[in-house]
């Protein structure tokens, strides 16, 4: 069983917070009524006329939205960085999509341009696709499997602390005001700063360095730093055999993925639980918290700290999910998730005064936590899990551009479903909650406390394979006659 070292725990600190944190402060930054009241102020300068309503929507609409669509970009990037710099190296690149916006979104007002905004938006959304998978895939590959799951919601964790941070910095006396938003859009930056200076101290993915560099040397280096201990012939023999089983199928791409009947039940799940996650409606509370509160009947003035309240709960959540998903187990937290947030989005939609309405958001929000989350924490753990060393890459790859596409619509949709359907938008997501719901408890087995391998050999009866693994040899076997393709491979580790 391994332990915390100080290695490791330093690690996932670095990482998470130089990378993790961002995506969870950019997502909340800019719900903000001054940033709207700029491109106002600067539309009128340049033409002489106030801006309509309608054309203000749509601006704002492109503001929140265009984060999620840099974000499906950088999840298409995942998986030929990950595969030729590396993990740790991925990350340390993506910096410069996180300080290149940080600038521009700081100057926006002496420029006068809200087109900045929007192009910096795309920018330090790219930051934020990269950063949601490869920091999954770096802790997860860095962790031992007792601890796998609880590591692996650190970086929802920081998500979180990122979202309440901009909530707080957002209050009117602090940086919420006339003169401070610039520089609230460009303190983005300094997370990405800290983990430039110090990650580079700490080691690269072991399994990376082994299965796909084949430099064993440095990855015995970085396990036994990990570890804390020098004996980790286990763990690497673990790996070795990893990387047996899989060398005939080589490094797959999306297309490989797609094609491969052994993945086929692990794609689907992915496709299911990202999708299921973007589309029960979170989205909608966090990019446009503001206007959903004052629609409730919160007082202008009041607005702005039932949202910390929000973001507060939040955090306490997933604090208290970090403890219980090794004992409760990924399965069972996903399932209570979804089914509180489907109750929530009924209760929302039924509210009749904001005390109420107020308390179904909270409700929602902690659902949200324990279970799919923003940040889609259990999935991508889950994902990690579903998927070997040679598959990963191009599963996280496809997990992403899911996430940050179903992202993208409801950025861009929620204001328009919202003035159009009132409350009744809540029963849409409702829907969606029940339906993955039910999806994760048919389809989606427990994996905690289980090697890679041993995950793939559950999904093999639903996939109709069969994956046989010994003490002295591997065999994988599809057992579907009418496939095209038939794998029989015997290797001795």
């Amino acid at each position: 069983m391994g332990r915390l070292t100080l290695v490791l725990a330093l690690s996932t600190l670095i990482a998470t917070f130089g990378s993790s944190f961002q995506y969870g402060f950019n997502v909340a930054v800019v719900n903000s009524p001054f940033m709207q009241g700029f491109y106002n102020a600067t539309y009128q300068e340049r033409y002489g006329t106030p801006i309509e309503d309608s054309f203000l929507t749509l601006l704002w609409s492109l503001t929140v939205s265009m984060y999620p669509l840099g974000g499906f970009f950088g999840s298409l990037m995942v998986a030929p960085l990950v595969n030729k710099l590396g993990r740790k190296g991925t990350l340390l690149f993506n910096n410069i999509f996180s300080i290149v916006p940080a600038i521009m979104m700081g100057v926006s007002e002496v420029a006068g341009s809200y087109e900045i905004i929007i192009i910096a938006r795309i920018l330090v959304g790219i930051c934020a696709g990269l950063s949601s998978n490869v920091v999954p895939m770096y802790l997860g590959e860095i962790s031992p499997k007792n601890l796998r799951g609880a590591i692996g919601i650190v970086p929802q964790l920081f998500i979180t602390v990122g979202i309440l941070t901009a909530q707080v910095f957002g209050i009117r006396h602090i940086l919420g005001n006339n003169t401070g938003w610039p520089v609230m859009l460009a303190l983005t930056g300094i997370p990405a700063v800290i983990e430039l200076i110090f990650l580079p101290w700490f080691p690269e993915s072991p399994r990376y360095m082994l299965i796909q560099r084949a430099d064993e040397k440095s990855a015995r280096k970085a396990l036994q730093r990990l570890r804390g201990w020098e004996n980790v012939d286990a763990e690497l023999a673990e790996m070795r055999l990893e990387d047996q089983s899989e060398r005939a199928e080589g490094r797959l791409s999306v297309l490989n993925l797609c094609s491969f009947r052994s993945l086929r039940w692990q794609l689907v799940s992915i496709i299911a639980m990202n999708m299921g996650q973007q589309l029960s409606g979170i989205n909608g509370i966090y990019y446009y918290a503001d206007s959903i509160f004052s629609s409730a009947g919160v007082r202008e003035n009041d607005i702005q700290y039932v949202t910390v309240g929000t973001g507060t709960v939040n955090v306490f959540m997933t604090i208290t999910a970090v403890f219980i998903v090794e004992a409760a187990g990924r399965k069972l937290l996903m399932l209570c998730g979804f089914g509180i947030c489907c109750a929530a989005c009924v209760l929302l939609t039924i509210a009749l005064t904001f005390q109420v309405y107020i308390a179904c958001v909270i409700i929602y929000v902690i659902g949200h936590a324990i279970g799919p989350s923003k940040s889609s924490p259990i999935p991508y753990v889950i994902t990690t899990e579903m998927f070997r060393q040679s598959s990963r890459p191009a599963a996280f790859m496809v997990a992403g551009s899911v996430h940050w596409l179903s992202n993208f619509t409801v950025g861009l949709v929620f204001p328009f479903l919202e003035k159009g359907l009132g409350a009744y938008c809540f029963i849409v997501f409702a829907f969606i909650c029940l339906a993955t719901l039910i999806y994760i408890w048919v389809v989606i087995p427990e994996t905690k406390n289980k090697t890679f391998l041993e995950v793939s050999q559950l999904f093999s009866k639903r996939n109709k394979t069969e994956i046989v693994v010994e003490a002295t040899d591997t065999d994988m076997k599809d057992l579907d006659a009418k496939d095209r393709w038939q794998e029989d491979q015997r290797v001795t580790p």
